[in-house]
């Protein structure tokens, strides 16, 4: 069987991956996600535990929260959001801490294609991207001109990036080209906007998974490979992120282009935060230490930087109500 779309921007690679054999047909493709290392759980697991342990205090401490700020996905994505919500959000983006204007704004807001248009006129002119997921997002489950359609009216609509979830039933089943063919046929329908290509590690049950995943929506020009939706258990951890970060550092090494990586669910602290940081730093390396390269999609995690930031600067801390509640 032979791919149906092409893959123009990634016909070769500078460091020696053929990737236009690789994409060639399903037999290729498997071969290769197939013939990636497997991942050693032990290692994974015990490397982020060990990471995790290492204490970040004052002025490193001060510029960590600063940068997860600087790399928040402010994320919405309920049932009940209306324009009124989506506005307070989008001032919180700009101005995160009202009585602190040298807090970072966040890097973007995160809401359904039928709010863009609200996001995109209240965050006109600040710098701040609007994020729309798309694909029929969480379940990925519609026809692929069903999903095209979402993702053009999220564009149409002022979206500077798009959040797409994989078909998991046929990445599950082994049907790896045609996830890939309909990545790429996403990324064509984006346009200008970028792409984030939502995994749904918490249900791929294995690392390997992971990694094959990871390495199937880099091949297929994601700009970014995120862990979740945040609507399934579990959603981002460190080992899993550990391993998306090896992938994204192999792709560049092996070819040259960046691709960047966002942890998305269950984040909510400051030192989760941190921690999060710390295996960026040791697994990727401080190329990735930058909002172009590594988000962190939450909604709640803004309010505990904030108190922490608070509380250097001043030494007490305010309640998390004093942020507004979200």
């Amino acid at each position: 069987m032979v791919t149906t779309t092409a893959v123009p921007t990634l016909a070769s690679g500078p460091g020696g991956l053929d990737l236009a054999g690789i994409t060639a047909s399903e037999s290729s493709l498997r071969r290769f996600l197939h013939g990636l290392p497997g991942v050693d759980q032990v290692g994974a697991e015990a490397r982020v535990a060990t990471l995790s342990t290492r204490s970040i205090k004052t002025t490193a401490k001060a510029w960590a929260i600063d940068l997860a700020i600087s790399m928040i996905d402010l994320t919405t994505l309920e049932g009940q959001d209306t324009p009124g919500k989506v506005r307070a959000l989008c001032a919180k983006a700009r101005r995160p801490d009202p009585a602190d204007p040298t807090a970072p704004q966040v890097a973007a807001i995160c809401v359904y294609p039928d709010l863009v248009e609200v996001a995109a006129a209240a965050l006109a002119g600040s710098g701040v991207k609007v994020a729309s997921v798309a694909t029929s997002f969480p379940s990925g489950r519609a026809a692929l001109p069903v999903k095209l359609a979402d993702v053009r009216a999220g564009v149409a609509a002022g979206a500077d990036e798009i959040d797409m979830v994989i078909d998991r039933g046929a990445f599950l089943s082994g049907h790896y080209l045609a996830v890939l063919d309909e990545i790429v046929a996403v990324k064509a329908a984006c346009g200008d906007a970028h792409l984030k290509v939502i995994l749904e590690t918490g249900e791929l049950s294995t690392y390997d998974n992971v990694r094959r995943a990871s390495w199937l929506a880099i091949l297929a020009g994601g700009d970014f490979i995120k862990t979740s939706t945040g609507k399934v258990a579990p959603a981002a951890t460190l080992p899993v992120t550990l391993v998306m970060l090896e992938a994204v550092r192999d792709f560049r090494d092996a070819t040259g282009r960046q691709v960047g990586v966002k942890p998305a669910g269950g984040i909510r602290t400051s030192k989760d935060a941190i921690r999060y940081l710390v295996v960026v730093n040791e697994t990727a390396g401080d190329d990735w230490l930058d909002p172009d390269w590594f988000r962190i999609g939450a909604s709640s995690l803004l309010n505990d930087l904030l108190m922490q930031r608070t509380k250097l600067t001043t030494g007490r801390y305010s309640g998390p109500d004093y942020f507004t509640l979200d």
